[in-house]
């Protein structure tokens, strides 16, 4: 008996862009959008609270001039759909006295640990940068604008009294 020889393949012809596609008549994969056709963010409303996160808390929360109320939330908590409406309300009433920010804790988990963030919805008021005042769960809507009312008389003495954290964790020095 004879052997075969297996006959030799073919080289594939490259693909690429110089290879045209066969016309199917399936539409391909849309080409992503320049820069131009790219659709941009729409315009945060007037005295909307800011939604914040890891990157730009230092900026927003820390280095503000003004007192700022921010709430810690989630996407799955009930209490934080009910309660948001009025923290809205209370960020057009506030705005050119007091800064009101908003923090998801799924996705900017680091600022959410760093503040001791262990339930939803958390609201922390932070005069100099620094916290001042702290409610935790579903509240009525009018202690949280009475909170932000105090915050607002005795929000700036209060944060001259706390202590500074330095939050440099290294093994020496």
């Amino acid at each position: 008996m004879a052997q075969e020889k297996p006959e030799p393949q073919k080289p594939a012809p490259p693909s690429g862009p110089s290879t045209p596609l066969p016309d199917t008549g399936v539409p391909g994969p849309a080409a992503p959008p320049t820069p131009a056709q790219q659709p941009s963010a729409p315009a945060p409303e007037p005295g909307a609270p800011v939604e914040v996160s890891d990157l730009v808390w230092e900026h927003i929360v820390e280095k503000s001039e003004k007192p700022v109320a921010v709430m810690f939330y989630s996407t799955s908590c009930p209490y934080c759909r009910v309660i948001d409406p009025y923290f809205t309300t209370y960020a057009k009433e506030f705005r050119d006295t007091v800064v009101f920010a908003r923090l998801n804790i799924m996705t900017s988990m680091w600022t959410a640990e760093r503040y001791g963030i262990r339930g939803t919805p958390t609201f922390k008021f932070f005069c100099g940068g620094k916290p001042v005042f702290e409610i935790v769960g579903a509240v009525f809507p009018v202690i949280l604008r009475k909170m932000v009312e105090e915050v607002l008389v005795h929000g700036k003495e209060c944060a001259g009294r706390v202590t500074e954290i330095n939050y440099e964790i290294t093994g020496y020095g």
